[in-house]
């Protein structure tokens, strides 16, 4: 049997700069006819072009050409955040208090309030704020597709 991983003996080739000296010298201009960002999708012109349009032009766009969630996905979590974190807080002091008034008459259904509060909501926060992620994640993933969808459709018109 033979080994089908070539020998030790012969090395791969080198490239033909250093490490170094490419990147003291980096390429001044991209080759004639090599694509930059090498997705082999032409450079966006027309309506599609249009990124800089203000963001009350793309909220009140009649077409839902532009699409706004993108901007403002971090906007969202912010917001999604802060209401994690504020019902974190009202759960968790409300907890700790209906615990403590059980202690004065079931001490026993008191410290089972404390201790489930104390485990039971940092948990389901923490879940709520993944959750969030997750759904804000897939917001974004699916305007990135049809974006990119539309991308491509246009240019396949031509």
């Amino acid at each position: 049997m033979t080994d089908p991983t070539p020998s030790a003996a012969t090395p791969p080739p080198l490239p033909e700069q250093s490490a170094a000296a490419a990147a003291a010298n980096p390429p001044t201009s991209t080759p004639v006819g090599a694509d930059p960002d090498d997705t082999g999708v032409p450079p966006v012109v027309g309506e599609a072009a249009d990124v800089g349009r203000g963001f009350f032009a793309a909220l009140f766009d009649l077409s839902f050409r532009t699409f706004i969630t993108r901007r403002l996905a971090s906007v969202f979590y912010l917001v999604g955040l802060i209401a994690i974190g504020i019902g974190f807080v009202v759960y968790f002091v409300g907890g700790i208090l209906s615990g403590v008034s059980m202690l004065w008459f079931n001490p026993g259904a008191g410290i089972s309030a404390l201790i489930a509060t104390i485990i039971v909501v940092p948990v389901l926060t923490f879940l709520a704020i993944i959750l969030l992620r997750f759904i804000i994640e897939g917001v974004v993933a699916l305007i990135a597709i049809a974006e990119n969808t539309e991308r491509t459709a246009q240019h396949t018109k031509h």
